[in-house]
């Protein structure tokens, strides 16, 4: 089993480390961001993967360049959230698990950025790593069929799962047969990490495109001023939503019952979360707040 120094930071990451050290790999040291405070407090936490470390009695550092002094035959990297210079590839060569089918999506939001373009498939690549972004040879693939509605969170941690098999199976005839490697073919996209406007709900675009943005995880509007975060929806068959019975088509946000009319159809919420309350079936929600003819969501447009 291979001497190794492990790079990650959020629970995604947290897997694969899990599964080198239990498949008996010593992995000697653990390179994560530095604990980052909670809330308005003093009080810090360390991220998902610096647990794990902990747990399994693995010194961490947040110090890229303390991989030098391990003695280490490789560095494995999982969503770290920084480009490894040079001086270090230099020191101690690098593999990358990266979850999509390189060269698409190369960069900080693969899955996300996979979801938001509706894409069918994604999947997981090994790859050696270079100081350029997501450009190195790819030593192993899966390819992985997305969900006709499956969230951020739930591909993800598939691919998590995925990619931390295929990591330990890569390195399994040792580090130093590691496979030579295959260079990327076609032409590159980029993911960039979302900005906060792309979670926000404009009520003005189809529905099938604010579906996809509700599958990030992280999508919000507004009602009676105060933010309501959807957290699942459906693009719903039939007729909008309308002012009233027989009356003109209903504005873009309109609200009925749980139906929402969009700019092309009708999403239905399914589950939403006001603010300061736990999450709850939109129907409940609906029914609590009693939502009068002519209101609509998305009625404050300030990004808060």
């Amino acid at each position: 089993m291979a001497r190794l120094v492990f790079l990650g930071t959020p629970p995604a990451a947290a897997v694969s480390l899990e599964a080198l050290v239990h498949a008996g790999h010593d992995v000697a040291l653990v390179v994560s961001r530095p604990d980052t405070r909670r809330g308005r407090g003093t009080t810090r936490s360390p991220s998902p993967v610096k647990r794990a470390a902990v747990d399994h009695g693995i010194e961490v550092t947040d110090r890229l360049d303390d991989v030098s002094a391990m003695g280490a035959e490789l560095g494995v990297v999982v969503a770290y959230g920084r480009l490894v210079p040079g001086r270090v590839l230099d020191a101690l060569p690098m593999v990358n698990v990266h979850f999509s089918l390189l060269p698409r999506w190369r960069g900080a939001a693969p899955v996300e950025r996979a979801v938001l373009a509706d894409d069918s498939e994604t999947g997981v690549c090994i790859m050696a790593l270079e100081e350029s972004l997501d450009t190195g040879p790819v030593l192993a693939s899966r390819r992985v069929s997305i969900g006709a509605r499956e969230h951020v969170s739930a591909l993800t941690a598939r691919l998590a799962t995925i990619g931390a098999e295929l990591l330990v199976d890569t390195l399994a005839a040792g580090v130093d047969v590691l496979p030579a490697g295959v260079a990327q073919q076609g032409e590159p996209t980029y993911a960039e990490k979302l900005r906060a406007e792309e979670l926000h709900l404009d009520w003005s675009r189809s529905a099938s495109e604010l579906e996809r943005v509700v599958r990030l995880d992280r999508a919000w509007t507004t009602f009676r001023h105060e933010r309501l975060r959807v957290l699942d929806a459906v693009v719903r068959s039939g007729p909008p939503p309308r002012e009233e019975d027989g009356g003109a088509p209903a504005a873009p946000g309109s609200l009925r019952e749980s139906a929402v009319r969009t700019g092309d159809g009708v999403l239905e919420l399914l589950e939403v979360q006001p603010a300061g309350k736990r999450p709850m079936s939109a129907s409940a929600w609906c029914r609590g707040v009693r939502v009068q003819v002519g209101e609509t969501l998305g009625d404050d447009e300030q990004r808060r």
